[in-house]
């Protein structure tokens, strides 16, 4: 079950020539594809490309017709060994990852496409997701790219150009046979708009014409001496020929201004946030015309030397706006204009930030920056700042001259709560490390690897437990070195997701092999949840495009675990805890594994309150089940908080106003798991939770019984009202 469905969208991917299309920019990223005539796609999801992987697989009728061959790949190195299919064939192939993770799972496949090179268009589409809004670190993918040498394009970030860089993409690769690498920010992928179709093309050669007529080149192959004469044409034909198409191309494109003597040179992909930032500052009009000439490169690699030489000929100062470091295109244009002789001041990280996203703000401030030094803007007056009321009161009758000044603002975080990521409410996944803290208490803490997904805010508070995180699918890996005979054991974490992508042989086998005698969990969600809920090996749902239903702990019996257990429904706190008590004190030797299932909660409530929403509405009776607490019997210890850390369970102020601990109570946003209960039994809390059931549109049946319980329940309360009247005095 994907995080999101595209199938009414992907209709619109059967337009003509002339017609209009509206939508996202991973939409037109697939209409592109379909209309540049590619012969196979392939890739593996993640943000900001998820929706991309899901818009592909919602649209298999529509590839299937075009005679396309898709596929989920298991990891992304999959992905990019499949261009291999465009080395010896004229057959345009795409794939598409997440940034630089994926890139480097993918490393060694690229590096040797790219060596030996290829006949077919080959196009790697990148979701980049530098800055605030990347889950990873803060890498790019312009290294990668430079190292090599795949030429990368970062198209102007509407959906024209991205259009435009596709089918661009695949011609650039054809005319100068190498890959090439097409990088799509956050909000480019998000970005909606609309563009003139054109009509979807078929392969002229077809997989099954490569099939039949089979071909092979040694020359491509990377052995020595070919290794050697790939490198030699890479500089002495691919490259030339790369230069001339973009240049003939015009793919990278020139804006003229008012100003003559300072200009920006700006990656494509920062086009949008540079000229909102002109426009806040007057330099430029919400209709995109700037006063300040602009170069705008859509090909960030290779740098083209004549049109630097062109833009910076006539001019005082540049400003390259660059995000990220290292600054490689400053330093790049920096030796191009002297290898030429021009003269020109060349600027950018001197008044922009070494690192970060480059926000409108953050442009705005190095902009202004640029222009007062020459000119354009005149220069502001440092603001006075002062300490505000609030921070440091001034005191009555003092005057105005006397108040005191500060050179910033109080930080941030000295005022605001910070709100670290955590597990969504009733997630099956919080329950393992509740167990693990448990268990803690009775046999003292173990070293954690953490892996990516949700499990990695097992980190964060309340849990406090993981140490590491190397990567997807090595959480198991990661404890590799830590396996001696000691008196305890190290754990590493990898969800399902992880264990097909890379888990099974970097890990499990791993550990069969060395005999580690470690202990991995596995959390089975039954589909990748940290990506988007898309089906795998594993999935329970039936798709009728994969095949699904094959059980992890078949394929971890399959390489030669002995000690496997599965725990069906993690939210069984005792026997989570007794079977990871098992594992870490048993005299069995060799690798354990624990799987625990249970499905994202998060997408079983995007499937079941929609049924019940529709439900209700249609008059059926429905029963929903919620926790509560207690408020007379809730001590206010609140260790039920620090064991589970579910955004439902909070704090109220205490109804007894003899006691003044708040207490424990459950929120609206509660769905009814049972954690917090089966806390308060497992770590032999406190009674105070109650489970409840709400039942909307009750029968007969549910009214009389609730009846009879106000009634028993309202002579109770009668009775024991007139029992505490006997002794009020």
């Amino acid at each position: 079950m994907a995080e999101r469905s595209f199938v009414e969208e992907v209709k619109k991917l059967r337009l003509g020539a002339g017609e209009v299309f509206s939508g996202e920019g991973i939409l037109a990223v697939t209409k592109a594809l379909l209309e540049s005539g590619v012969a196979y796609v392939a890739g593996y999801q993640g943000s900001p490309i998820s929706h991309l992987m899901d818009v592909l697989a919602d649209a298999q009728d529509i590839l299937g017709d075009h005679g396309i061959r898709f596929e989920n790949s298991a990891s992304e190195a999959t992905a990019a060994a499949s261009l291999a299919a465009s080395v010896n064939y004229p057959l345009r192939g795409a794939v598409t990852f997440k940034a630089t993770v994926g890139t480097n799972v993918a490393s060694d496949a690229l590096a040797n496409l790219a060596s030996g090179g290829v006949m077919g268009g080959a196009l790697i589409i990148v979701g980049e997701d530098y800055g605030e809004g990347s889950s990873i670190m803060q890498e790019r993918s312009h290294a990668f790219a430079m190292k090599s040498q795949i030429w990368l394009l970062d198209p102007r970030p509407n959906l024209t150009c991205i259009v435009k860089a596709v089918k661009d993409g695949f011609d650039l690769s054809e005319a100068s046979n190498t890959p090439v690498m097409l990088q799509l920010r956050i909000r480019a992928c998000h970005v909606h708009g609309q563009f003139i179709a054109s009509d979807n093309k078929r392969s002229a050669f077809t997989i099954k014409d490569a099939l039949e007529n089979p071909a092979r080149d040694v020359n491509r192959i990377v052995l020595p001496p070919a290794s050697f004469l790939h490198e030699r044409e890479k500089i002495h034909q691919r490259w030339p020929a790369a230069v001339e198409f973009i240049e003939s191309r015009g793919l990278n494109e020139c804006f003229a201004g008012e100003t003559h003597d300072i200009g920006i040179a700006v990656q494509g992909g920062s086009y949008n946030t540079v000229m909102r930032a002109l426009e806040r500052l007057g330099l430029a009009d919400v209709y995109g015309e700037s006063k300040i000439p602009l170069y705008v490169m859509n090909v960030a690699y290779p740098l083209i030397d004549s049109e630097w030489e062109r833009f910076c000929a006539d001019k005082r100062a540049v400003l390259v706006i660059e995000e990220g470091q290292p600054n490689f295109v400053e330093q790049n244009a920096g030796a191009i204009l002297r290898q030429r002789g021009v003269a020109v001041a060349l600027h950018g990280k001197d008044v922009l930030p070494l690192a970060g996203e480059y926000s409108t703000a953050t442009v705005m401030k190095g902009l202004r920056a640029f222009f007062e030094q020459y000119g354009v803007l005149e220069r502001q007056p440092a603001p006075r700042k002062v300490i505000p009321v609030l921070a440091l009161p001034a005191s009555p009758g003092t005057p105005e001259a006397a108040q005191p000044t500060a050179d910033a603002l109080p930080a941030l975080d000295e005022n605001v709560h910070a709100r670290p990521p955590g597990f969504c409410t009733g997630c099956p996944e919080r329950p393992i490390f509740t167990a693990m803290k448990l268990l803690e208490r009775e046999i003292g803490p173990h070293h954690v690897s953490a892996d990516i997904g949700c499990h990695l805010f097992s980190i964060l508070p309340p849990f406090n437990l993981g140490a590491t995180t190397m990567g997807y699918g090595l959480g198991s890996a990661s404890a590799a070195a830590l396996n001696a005979p000691a008196a305890r054991r190290a754990i590493s974490v990898m969800g399902d997701g992880g264990f097909w992508h890379n888990g099974l042989t970097s890990g499990i086998a791993n550990a069969v092999f060395n005999k580690s005698d470690n202990l991995t969990v596995v959390v089975d969600n039954s589909y990748t949840s940290a990506t988007g809920g898309q089906d795998i090996l594993s999935s329970t749902a039936l798709n009728p495009t994969r095949s699904t239903g094959h059980e992890i702990e078949e394929a971890v019996r399959g390489v030669g675990v002995k000690w496997v257990r599965t725990v069906r429904r993690t939210y069984d706190l005792k026997a989570m805890k007794a079977t990871l008590k098992e594992a870490l004190t048993t005299a069995t030797k060799g690798p354990k594994v624990l799987i625990a299932q249970s499905e994202c909660m998060l997408n079983k409530q995007r499937r079941e309150k929609p049924k019940q929403r529709k439900a209700i509405a249609a008059g059926e009776r429905v029963v929903r089940e919620r926790f509560g607490v207690d408020s007379d019997t809730c001590t206010g210890d609140h260790s039920c908080i620090r064991l589970s850390g579910c955004p439902s369970l909070s704090i109220k102020a205490n109804p007894d106003p003899l006691r003044t601990d708040p207490v424990a109570t459950v929120l609206d946003s509660c769905v009814g798991c049972g954690l917090c209960g089966e806390v308060s039994h497992a770590a032999v809390l406190c009674p105070s939770f109650y489970r409840a059931q709400i039942i909307s549109n009750p029968s007969r049946t549910d009214k009389l019984r609730q009846r009879v319980r106000d009634m028993v329940i309202g002579w109770l309360q009668r009775r024991g009202a007139q029992r505490r009247a006997r002794y009020a005095f």
